[in-house]
């Protein structure tokens, strides 16, 4: 799928996520956008699960939370789980697209 010139996979659940980057060659994403609440594993575990993969190119991809969950506490727990940016729904495009410049060389 392509928006806005970027090309976009989606996973349907936090392991499937895991797996599409654990599965990729460095610098095949550049960015992974991470919803907290999906089924079988969360955003919070999945984004651990990256940070922990062998290949320090895979697991420091930067992920940015993208979540109703909207208070402080909330974008401290994206932090404290290796979040890079943490981005509360609604999503303003303006904003989501100026996060994605700061992390996407």
């Amino acid at each position: 799928m392509s928006c806005e010139g970027f090309e976009i996979e989606e996973a349907e659940d936090g392991a499937v996520a895991v797996e599409m980057v654990k599965k990729s060659e460095p610098n095949y994403y550049d960015c992974v956008l991470m919803d907290i609440q999906m089924p079988i594993m969360d955003g919070y575990e999945a984004t651990k699960k990256i940070r922990a993969l062998g290949n320090p190119e895979l697991a420091n991809i930067p992920i940015i939370a993208m979540t109703a969950n909207a208070f402080a506490e909330d974008k401290q727990l994206s932090k404290s789980a290796g979040m890079n940016d943490h981005l509360s729904k609604p999503i303003e495009p303006q904003l989501l697209y100026k996060t994605l410049a700061d992390y996407i060389k």
